[in-house]
């Protein structure tokens, strides 16, 4: 009898918020350990400013929370596709540019799926969302370019690129014994994606599957998106938000936003920032939430922050109600939310993906009882007022969770043993 060879080629994905490497190998789980034994990595670089070391993932994250000096970076992905991915920023004291900030990141990725392999890997299939950029093909298109250059820059000589929601789909076929049509529910950490398509064990193995396609979209709208607005909503306000200057005018919201994305944070300890900050200090009715400001960008602490907003967010995806400790920034700060604290900051974001999803099933001509099943990947796919209004809107299939954050890397690994053999 003939034993399967394990695949040529991997799977890569880069997530916003977290990245898996895929590879298919008979006899094993598909996903390479990147991390302690873990199949998933957070897509973050904490570079310290004291020496030349250079942390990731997990470790970058515990390296910035245990307090050393340094730069974190997370959520790069949104740099493809945005003006900022031809600019710079700066790490110990030098301007260094976003692109090689990804590139670094994604050699990481390539280092530590080939110890985990112990081989080389040359060709990568790698995920993509349906759009990178909403309503322009042209910078949707050089954002491809730009993942397909850097992937070049670490070593891979042939790339190909499947959608995030198809690859999520090959692997939830891989686990079927009948065909289905199956909408795949994508929430990730940058973009949301939906491809509505004809699964099955005799349609896995067909190198070709267009025909099988009957619609694919998506929103620019993800996990980071979810904890922005959760962020303005319940924690800026702490901090001044929405509050009032002496002249009667709105306190500036420019550093509220800036802090309330991941990848744009860094831009809130600028010396610009700073002076902007002093200013607003100085002439605000309530000067006590502008101090908590000025505090917590002093003390860098703008992605622990972040951090406690997305904490929120997954506890209130699960249970009624939560508390975030905000002592990091004043002695005894604590922020009681819940689930309605949630859904009301989020309300325009579903609105939007439900309004998505039903025109993509209009623009297929499929009825809503012609779907067999809901596959839900994507970490923030757990919001329960997502779920609620999808199973509103598709009331006779049945909803089935995948891996939330391995899905697409497994399907990705399939893909990349059909493509490259």
């Amino acid at each position: 009898m003939t034993i399967p060879s394990p695949a040529l080629a991997c799977g890569i994905d880069f997530g916003t918020s977290n990245s898996a490497v895929g590879w298919k190998r008979p006899g094993h789980a598909p996903l390479l350990p990147l991390e302690d034994g873990k199949p998933t990595m957070p897509s973050a670089i904490f570079f310290h400013d004291e020496d030349a070391a250079v942390s990731y993932g997990r470790a970058a994250l515990a390296d910035y929370l245990a307090g050393y000096d340094g730069r974190l970076m997370r959520s790069m992905k949104n740099l493809l596709g945005s003006s900022l991915i031809d600019g710079h920023t700066e790490i110990r004291g030098r301007g260094v540019p976003f692109r090689a900030l990804l590139t670094h990141f994604i050699a990481q990725l390539r280092l530590r799926a080939q110890e985990a392999a112990g081989r080389e890997f040359t060709s990568a299939v790698f995920g993509r969302p349906a759009y990178f950029v909403d309503g322009d093909a042209a910078a949707d298109q050089l954002a491809q370019d730009t993942l397909g250059e850097i992937a070049a820059a670490v070593g891979f000589t042939h790339v190909e690129f499947q959608y995030e929601p198809l690859a999520a789909a090959f692997d939830y076929e891989s686990q079927i014994s009948r065909e289905e049509l199956v909408l795949v529910i994508d929430i990730g950490g940058g973009t949301s994606d939906f491809s509505l398509i004809r699964l099955g064990p005799g349609r896995a193995a067909m190198p070709d599957r267009r025909a099988d396609i009957l619609a694919h979209g998506g929103v620019h709208i993800g996990g980071g998106d979810f904890d922005r607005q959760l962020s303005l909503h319940s924690f800026m306000p702490l901090l001044g938000l929405g509050r009032q200057l002496r002249s009667g005018k709105d306190v500036p919201s420019t550093q509220y936003f800036n802090l309330a994305s991941w990848h744009t944070i860094n831009f809130a300890y600028t010396n610009k920032a700073w002076e902007h900050l002093s200013y607003i200090h100085a002439n605000a009715a309530e000067r006590d939430k502008i101090e908590l400001l000025l505090h917590l960008v002093k003390e860098r602490a703008g992605h622990w922050l972040a951090l406690q907003v997305e904490k929120a967010k997954i506890e209130l995806s699960e249970a009624a109600s939560t508390c975030a400790d905000l002592g990091r920034i004043a002695g005894g700060l604590a922020l009681d939310l819940t689930r309605a604290d949630l859904e009301r900051a989020t309300a325009p974001l579903i609105d939007r993906i439900e309004n998505t999803v039903a025109a993509l099933l209009r623009d297929a001509d499929v009825a809503a009882q012609g779907i067999d099943t809901v596959f839900f990947t994507g970490g923030s796919s757990r919001i329960s007022r997502l779920r609620e209004r999808i199973s509103a809107l598709l009331p006779h299939a049945r909803s089935v969770e995948g891996d939330l954050f391995g899905s697409i890397g497994a399907g990705l690994a399939l893909d990349a043993a059909r493509k490259f053999g």
